[in-house]
């Protein structure tokens, strides 16, 4: 319907002024209705995307090799949807690897079909194949990322995910001049997969990367590179920009900073927040972050800094990404004044302190915190590495990753399907609530460093609460991990230092205003506490969102039963669902 093919009846003749009166007056209620069906389906239509997965050839730091990707691109497409809205993706898989897609921090509500992880909610698309991602949009606004969800492939395959709040609602800050999609990365000379497979047959920890990026590229201060290389962000003098920045890196922590500009943030993983500013960002990775940035600096050239976080005995890549902020002002960008800024070091635990315990939730009317008071399943998981067996590796022995000393081993059958069909031997709900052997979880460890392995999960009633206390061990050494759930956001309600200690530690949590993500950084030799609601029936992965952790086994999952009504039960699997 065409609301405007309504109005001519507002001035056609009439004999009768009172009959021309409620003529009028009921085109106009027509009109208004009319106004009103438009609006409400602009804000739940259908998007609908071709995602083609093929080989490119990048060069970068001096060398080509061909890589994965998404349509040819580097980072790949934004996704672009609003509050409420529907999206279709069809990928197509035109590259000799098998290839599934996540879309990281989307709630995937009855829809874990479509969630992504291999061999977790599905097979994997094989080469010649294509899956069509089926999914809503319910209750999210911000920035999220989608990408790769097997082996390495997520190194190349990602982007940015940008969900726009539903027609008409603004945002709860004042709106910014215009917006810039900002992927934080990393990047090998060697192929990525040739990387993991060789450190796994040995079982020693793969090379490191050769540089972080922004949005694909080294930058200007890079090896090979020229002054004009890199991403560039043109701004005008007064303006207010907002940016929508992702760690996609595989293995990083980064800070993230802009010469000479102070950063304002008003949401973390597609979660709004109670806005505060700081001159410098930290970004798990999979974690989002959007920020305000006023340009208020004279004319010039100003520096973008990407670098690591790590504050433990663990190498990483130290090689600092850049990119660069161009005033429309600037006389001649080859020849402006370029404004550098110095990265924090590498072990700057306060500055991420600092950051973290700043971030709250917004917690208004329109966008309440509506944390569990109270708890139905408690558990504590340690997260760290072990040690095991390895007649083939070149010590005897292999790094494994291990929540609760258990070694999660991938099935061959998705535990989607063999929970939903129930077949036996695939998995088993045994996995542990709690630590099957006490110790002092960040002092050195117990002498036998050997892990269980299994393909274990936990049971969950429908609409339950949870907390898991997420506790870092020191076997080998103690390391931050940033982990991520599927399927569900949780509100970090506490944090520490040293063993979680289930006497005095619950009496600092925050269960008002915590802030609310589905990506966490547990903090080196310390512990996490979430909370969240089991709301969402399916299996919902949970791991290390450093990619070497999740490919050595630091990973669990969730199998959430269904709830009573049709509303509360997954949806049957897809016909076109991938074989394995």
């Amino acid at each position: 319907m065409h609301c405007t093919a309504l109005s001519p009846a507002l001035s056609s003749p009439s004999p009768a002024a009172g009959h021309a009166v409620n003529m009028a007056r009921l085109t106009l209620l027509l009109m208004a209705a009319c106004f009103l069906l438009q609006a409400l389906s602009a804000h739940a239509i259908t998007r609908h995307y071709k995602f083609n997965v093929v080989m490119r050839n990048m060069t970068r730091l001096c060398s080509t090799k061909p890589i994965l990707t998404v349509n040819g691109k580097f980072p790949g497409p934004t996704l672009y949807a609003r509050e409420g809205d529907n999206v279709l993706v069809k990928v197509v898989n035109h590259v000799a690897h098998n290839v599934t897609i996540h879309w990281h921090g989307v709630r995937q509500i009855r829809t874990g079909w479509y969630d992504g992880p291999a061999y977790i909610t599905q097979c994997p698309i094989q080469p010649g194949s294509s899956f069509l991602y089926n999914f809503t949009i319910t209750g999210q606004r911000g920035t999220l990322l989608w990408h790769a969800h097997i082996n390495w492939l997520r190194a190349t395959i990602h982007g940015a995910i940008v969900i726009l709040p539903k027609l008409g609602v603004p945002y709860p800050f004042p709106a910014p001049h215009k917006e810039a999609v900002i992927v934080l990365g990393e990047w090998w000379k060697e192929d990525t997969e040739t990387v993991i497979n060789q450190a796994m047959q040995l079982g020693v920890g793969p090379n490191i990367s050769d540089s972080h990026t922004i949005n694909g590229h080294p930058g200007p201060l890079s090896e090979c590179a020229s002054s004009q290389d890199g991403f560039k962000l043109s701004v005008e003098n007064g303006k207010t920009y907002m940016l929508r920045i992702i760690n996609a890196a595989l293995n990083d922590d980064l800070f993230f900073k802009v010469a000479g500009h102070e950063l304002t943030v008003v949401e973390v993983d597609a979660v709004y927040t109670k806005p505060f500013k700081t001159d410098t960002l930290l970004i798990t990775p999979g974690q989002t972050t959007n920020v305000l940035v006023r340009a208020n600096q004279g004319a010039g050239r100003y520096l973008l800094s990407v670098s690591p976080f790590m504050d433990a005995p663990v190498q990483v890549d130290n090689k600092t990404g850049t990119a660069t902020l161009h005033y429309a002002n600037t006389v001649s960008s080859s020849m402006a004044s370029l404004t550098l800024v110095k990265p924090p070091p590498q072990n700057a635990t306060h500055i991420v302190s600092k950051f973290t315990d700043s971030l709250r939730s917004l917690n208004s009317k329109e966008y309440p915190a509506n944390v569990p008071q109270t708890v139905d399943h408690s558990l504590l998981l340690t997260v760290g590495v072990g040690v095991n067996p390895c007649p083939s590796c070149i010590n005897g022995t292999r790094v494994v990753g291990t929540i609760n000393n258990v070694t999660f081993i991938m099935p061959s059958t998705p535990i989607l399907q063999a929970h939903y069909y129930n077949i036996p031997g695939v998995f088993t709900e045994d996995f542990p609530a709690t630590p099957l052997h006490k110790f002092n979880y960040t002092g050195s460890g117990p002498k036998n460093l050997q892990t269980m392995n299994g393909t274990r999960v936990y049971r969950l009633p429908y609409n339950a609460s949870v907390q898991v206390v997420l506790q870092d061990t020191g076997i080998i050494s103690p390391e931050s991990h940033p982990i991520h759930l599927h399927g569900f956001n949780f509100f970090v309600v506490g944090k520490g230092v040293g063993n979680y200690n289930p006497r005095t530690s619950p009496s600092t949590f925050n269960l008002i205003d915590p802030i609310e993500r589905n990506t966490i950084g547990v903090p080196t030799g310390g512990w996490t506490a979430i909370r969240f609601r089991s709301d969402n029936p399916g299996v919902w992965f949970m791991h290390c969102h450093f990619e070497v952790h999740t490919s050595w086994g630091l990973k669990m999952a969730f199998v959430v039963d269904n709830g009573k009504r049709p509303s509360e039960t997954l949806i049957p699997p897809p016909k076109d669902l991938p074989q394995c």
